[in-house]
């Protein structure tokens, strides 16, 4: 998947609004998920089918989707959403 080096994280305006609609516990542990997402390949994550350099890891109920831009060593957050609703 990725190399060893520290990766930067970014969210997308979306994905931001979404984390701050959430309950207060699920977003501290997204929060304190993202804090620590450093390094991709030390995460469980699994790669999304159809979809170039996408991957989804779950905390709780709930799902990141993310991009992983490894010549930049980026991590763009795309969508947190309940696992209901996160594929739609």
């Amino acid at each position: 998947m990725a190399d060893s080096q520290i990766y930067e994280v970014f969210l997308l305006p979306i994905s931001s609004k979404e984390l701050e609609k959430l309950p207060k516990k699920t977003k501290q542990q997204i929060k304190g998920f993202l804090t620590n997402f450093r390094r991709p390949d030390q995460i469980s994550s699994k790669k999304m089918k159809g979809v170039e350099n996408t991957y989804r890891t779950r905390i709780g109920n709930y799902r990141i989707l993310f991009k992983i831009y490894t010549d930049e060593h980026v991590v763009v957050i795309i969508k947190i959403a309940h696992r209901k609703q996160v594929y739609r």
